[in-house]
């Protein structure tokens, strides 16, 4: 007799993403994202810490370039149906985004020590929190001003703007018709009577400016709507498998 109880239910559709084009609007269709000519112009202006921002694509040939100091790799997703753990989720794959950083004197974003370099030798690409090889980087370069790259609210900023950048993106991949997806996976967060209870303990980053870690924001893997574990206090969170699995926790360094 089967005893399992079903609590949540999660369903990500991915999209598969060929190639990263700049075109007059965004939009996805065939496999190529368009991504819209100076996207982030309107955004610097909200942002006093921010002094420019480039974006770019890095194709797989092209990892011997240099890059200012790296401050997070993030995928592309966005929820349609439900809210963080349950329902459904939209995500790209075949690429991610990279956010890169350094002040107007040419100071890279660091704290304990910054990553700038050639792309290779600063990546070990194919691993959990890092693209494939074979991924294109949608590359979002920020240029804070005088001495913003070693405080909190400069990076902050960084993460800010490039979130809205990408939420561009979201808001066409939220309406894209799921039937449509390359891929469709399934997960429950199951109760399982009498059988061993598990949880697993996962130590985050909450230390300060390259190193901080955001909860529960409005999209998987998102920034915006979400909190700083470093402003709870490095207090305990319990969360589901699901909520996991759909991008709860978003590792900024």
């Amino acid at each position: 007799m089967n005893n399992e109880i079903e609590m949540r239910r999660l369903v990500i559709k991915t999209f598969h993403i060929a190639d990263i084009v700049i075109d007059e609007k965004t939009y996805i269709e065939n496999g190529v994202l368009h991504l819209r000519r100076g996207i982030q112009d309107a955004l610097v202006q909200d942002e006093p810490l921010i002094k420019e921002v480039k974006v770019g694509v890095i194709y797989s040939h092209a990892h011997d370039m240099f890059v200012n100091s790296i401050m997070d790799f993030s995928p592309v997703a966005v929820k349609v149906l439900g809210r963080m753990g349950e329902g459904i989720t939209h995500a790209l794959t075949g690429m991610a985004v990279m956010l890169t950083g350094v002040d107007e004197n040419g100071i890279q974003v660091a704290e304990f020590g910054s990553s700038e370099g050639i792309l290779s030798e600063q990546v070990v690409f194919d691993r959990a929190g890092t693209p494939s090889k074979k991924d294109l980087i949608l590359h979002i370069d920020v240029t804070l001003t005088a001495g913003g790259g070693s405080s909190r609210p400069g990076p902050t900023a960084a993460h800010r703007l490039c979130d809205a950048v990408v939420q561009e993106i979201r808001e066409y991949l939220k309406r894209m018709n799921g039937r449509a997806c390359d891929e469709k996976h399934e997960y429950y967060d199951k109760i399982k009577p009498g059988k061993k209870k598990v949880v697993i303990i996962k130590q985050v980053a909450g230390q300060g400016a390259m190193y901080d870690t955001q909860l529960l924001s409005r999209e998987p893997g998102g920034f915006a709507g979400g909190r700083s574990i470093i402003d709870m206090g490095n207090m305990p969170l319990v969360l589901s498998p699901n909520e996991y699995r759909d991008g709860a926790l978003r590792a900024m360094n």
